[in-house]
C-alpha cells in the first residue's frame, strides 16, 4: 500500500497496532481484488440465466438483481467478509486513537494556538476555527454512524476530542487501499485538475469546501490558489479541530467552521468557487435541493459550483455492487443518489438549465485500488450562478 504522510496529528502505531493495520489493509485488498469480481461472475454464470429462465427475461434493475443476488452463497459470504473487514478498519485504528488521544488533544491545542492574532510569526496569514456548539445536527448525521465509524464525524467522547477526526484520517487510508495518496487528497486533486482542464483561466479569491470533514481535499484548494481565502465547514466538530490542526501542521491557511451546508452564516455572494467532494449522498432528497440552493446563494454572479461524486456504475449489475454500502455500510441516502437527476436537482435549487452541466471525469489511476470494477470515473456536477 503507499505510504500514508506523518504529521503530528496522526496516532503513532506500535508494532502489533501496525501490523494489524497491515492485516486489515491486505484483507480489504483480497476481496475488493480477488473475491468481489467473483460476484459479476456468479452473476453471469448462474444468477441471471436462472432469473431468465423462470422469468422469461433479464432482471429489470437492479432492485430485481438485488432479490436474487442476495441469495446467492458466493456473493453472501463476500458481503459478510466486506462488513467485517470495515468493521476490523475502526477497530484497528480506534486502539492507537485512544492510547494517545491526551497527547492528540495537546498537540492539537497548541498548533491552534499558532493561529491566535490571524498571522504566523512569518506574517503569512494563518487558519482559524470557528465551532458551533449549538449547532442542530441534521438527522442524516445521527441516526447511523456512516461508513460504521462509531460516533460518525460528530460524536464528542471528551472535551476538545479530536478522536474522529484521526480515525477517520487512517481509516479512509485503509478503506480505499492507499488510493486516496498519501496526503489523502485524490479527490481534491481530481475536481482541481477538471477545473484546469475546463476552466483554466479561472482564478478564484474565495473558496469553500462543502462538508469538509479532516480538511483533505480542502488543503488543496488553498495550495492550488495561495491568494485565496478558503474555508471548509462541517457539522462535525472534532472532525473540524483536527482539520484545523493538520492544517496548521501542515502549514496551509483554511479557515474551519462549524456549519450545516443547509443554511451557513456566509453573507450572500461570498464566493467565487463552492465545491465539494464525495458529500451529496451522505445528505437526504430534502436537503440536497436545500444544500444547493445554499451553494447558489453564496456564489458570486458567475460564479461556479462543483460537487464531485462517486460513480454510481452503469448497468444494473453495477449499480448493485455499488449500493452494498448503502444496505451494509451505513450510506443510507446512497442508493437513492443511484437514480437521481443532479442537473434537474441544481435547476429546482434555482440554478438556469443552461448554466448546469453533469460531467463524467476519469483521474489517472490504478483502478485495481479501487472498490469498483468498472471503468472508475467521477461524476461532476457543475453549475454558474447565472
Amino acid at each position: 500500500m503507499p505510504a500514508f504522510k506523518q504529521h503530528p496529528m496522526v496516532p503513532q502505531t506500535t508494532h502489533d497496532e501496525q501490523a494489524r493495520q497491515d492485516f486489515v489493509s491486505a484483507l480489504r485488498g483480497h476481496l475488493s481484488g480477488r473475491l468481489m469480481p467473483g460476484a459479476y461472475q456468479v452473476y453471469a454464470a448462474r444468477v441471471e440465466p436462472a432469473f431468465r429462465a423462470k422469468h422469461g427475461r433479464a432482471p429489470k434493475d437492479e432492485h430485481e438483481v438485488r432479490q436474487v443476488m442476495t441469495q446467492d452463497p458466493y456473493y453472501q459470504f463476500w458481503s459478510a467478509m466486506q462488513r467485517r473487514s470495515q468493521e476490523l478498519l475502526w477497530e484497528s485504528v480506534i486502539d492507537p486513537t485512544e492510547r494517545q488521544l491526551p497527547q492528540l488533544i495537546d498537540r492539537a491545542r497548541k498548533l491552534g494556538k499558532r493561529a491566535v492574532g490571524g498571522k504566523a510569526a512569518s506574517g503569512r496569514r494563518r487558519g482559524t476555527l470557528r465551532l458551533n456548539p449549538q449547532l442542530s445536527l441534521p438527522k442524516y448525521h445521527t441516526a447511523a454512524d456512516i461508513h460504521l465509524q462509531p460516533g460518525g464525524y460528530h460524536t464528542d467522547f471528551t472535551a476538545d476530542d479530536v478522536a474522529a477526526g484521526a480515525v477517520y484520517d487512517k481509516g479512509i487510508n485503509l478503506y480505499m487501499g492507499g488510493a486516496l495518496g498519501e496526503e489523502n487528497n485524490l479527490m481534491g486533486d481530481t475536481l482541481l485538475a477538471y477545473v484546469r482542464e475546463k476552466h483554466p483561466n479561472l482564478k478564484p479569491r474565495t473558496i469553500l469546501d462543502v462538508g469538509c470533514a479532516i480538511g483533505n481535499s480542502t488543503v488543496v484548494w488553498a495550495r492550488a490558489f495561495p491568494n485565496a481565502r478558503v474555508h471548509g465547514i462541517d457539522v462535525g466538530a472534532p472532525v473540524l479541530r483536527y482539520a484545523h490542526a493538520r492544517a496548521q501542521a501542515l502549514g496551509v491557511a483554511i479557515d474551519f467552521s462549524q456549519q450545516n451546508a443547509e443554511q451557513t452564516d456566509f453573507a450572500a455572494g461570498s464566493f467565487d468557487l463552492v465545491v465539494s467532494h464525495i458529500v451529496l449522498h451522505e445528505t437526504s432528497k430534502s436537503a440536497l435541493t436545500r444544500v444547493l440552493a445554499e451553494c447558489r446563494r453564496l456564489l458570486k454572479p458567475e460564479g461556479l459550483m462543483l460537487h464531485l461524486e462517486i460513480p454510481r456504475g452503469r448497468t444494473d449489475i453495477e449499480k448493485f455492487m455499488h449500493n452494498w454500502e448503502s444496505y451494509n455500510n451505513n450510506e443510507t441516502f446512497s442508493r437513492y443518489m443511484t437514480d437521481i437527476d443532479l442537473k434537474a436537482e441544481a435547476i429546482k435549487a434555482g440554478f438556469p438549465a443552461g448554466a448546469v452541466l453533469v460531467d463524467e471525469f476519469a483521474p489517472k489511476l490504478d483502478v485495481a485500488q479501487m472498490n469498483y470494477t468498472e471503468h472508475f470515473f467521477w461524476k461532476i456536477l457543475a453549475a454558474f450562478n447565472r
